[in-house]
């Protein structure tokens, strides 16, 4: 006999698929009223399936009294209330590490672009502009400084990348990591003033909302470039916006904004920022992997009572 597992919101069809075959799925949205279905239902469902991205919010938890672990596809967390699925003896899992590579690779790609104006001089070809003169010079990043921002899994993966182009390597984090070589900042604007690349591989949250503020956008400088592959909250977005159309930062890649999916409109006219739609973990592989484990943590509960990969309780 399969366990009953709620499923709220979509995933991939193939991660949906498998989901279906090992359990008896519910699907939430489904529902025409999801909140009175749960409370007619609450009994009957101890386990959750859900993604960072469709998250779950406290009202939900509460409608579910019998639920007893939700297990989510994705890194971040700040889109599940954990201070609620403590307070009701909830279990919260994440999907780590099967994720790190591929928004470490997109990290880096999104890098190089806005430093060589890949993406821009695409757009160059495409107008035919190179009939007229050639394409402007850009910068090297072979060699440079790069500062990254929050040292945790993804954060290590980016900075290990970082070696392989001779980088200075230095990082900040809200405290050291032990055993790591890259030299810690305490203070992030000092970091930025340094850097010639800040790339934000933080989580998110209140915490960081907004630690990339206009300060260290300021010291980051007219030569200094900025990557986001986090949280849109993570950068002050309109103060992103005054430093590149003021030119005051060189330029910017950011796979994140602050209400997706949409993004400030002032950012689509200007060539010193490469837009991405939330792609860093979009790989055929690292979304199976992503499901594979969300489906790990589900068998993990209904067998042992525990998830395999809880999130910490630190970060509630």
């Amino acid at each position: 006999m399969k366990h009953r597992v709620l499923q709220h919101g979509r995933l991939i069809p193939s991660v949906e698929q498998r989901l279906a075959q090992q359990f008896e799925v519910v699907p939430l949205w489904q529902q025409d009223d999801p909140l009175a279905f749960l409370r007619s239902q609450a009994s009957t469902f101890t386990a959750m399936a859900t993604s960072a991205g469709k998250g779950v919010h406290g009202d939900l938890m509460c409608a579910a009294p019998g639920l007893k672990a939700i297990a989510s596809v994705g890194v971040g967390y700040d889109s599940l209330d954990l201070h609620t699925a403590r307070r009701l003896g909830i279990q919260v899992s994440n999907t780590p590490d099967v994720l790190n590579d591929c928004v470490a690779d997109l990290a880096w790609g999104a890098l190089l672009d806005i430093a060589r104006g890949i993406t821009e001089s695409d757009r160059f070809m495409r107008r035919g502009d190179w009939m007229h003169g050639s394409f402007r010079l850009a910068t090297r990043v072979s060699g440079k400084r790069l500062g990254v921002v929050g040292l945790g899994r993804i954060g290590a993966a980016i900075a290990a990348r970082g070696a392989g182009f001779a980088m200075d390597i230095r990082y900040h984090n809200r405290r050291p990591v032990e055993g790591v070589k890259y030299k810690y900042m305490s203070d992030l604007a000092q970091l930025a003033q340094w850097a010639d690349f800040l790339v934000v591989a933080v989580a998110g949250g209140s915490a960081t909302r907004h630690l990339v503020s206009a300060d260290v956008l300021q010291a980051l400088g007219s030569s200094g470039y900025l990557v986001n592959v986090s949280r849109g909250s993570a950068v002050d977005e309109a103060a992103l916006i005054t430093a590149l159309q003021a030119r005051t930062i060189a330029g910017a890649a950011l796979d994140v904004f602050e209400k997706e999916p949409c993004h400030p409109e002032q950012l689509t006219g200007l060539d010193n920022v490469v837009l991405l739609p939330h792609i860093g973990t979009a790989t055929h592989e690292t979304r199976n992997a992503m499901g594979d484990l969300m489906i790990e943590n589900l068998h993990e509960f209904f067998r042992t009572g525990r998830l395999a990969t809880p999130i910490s309780e630190t970060v509630c």
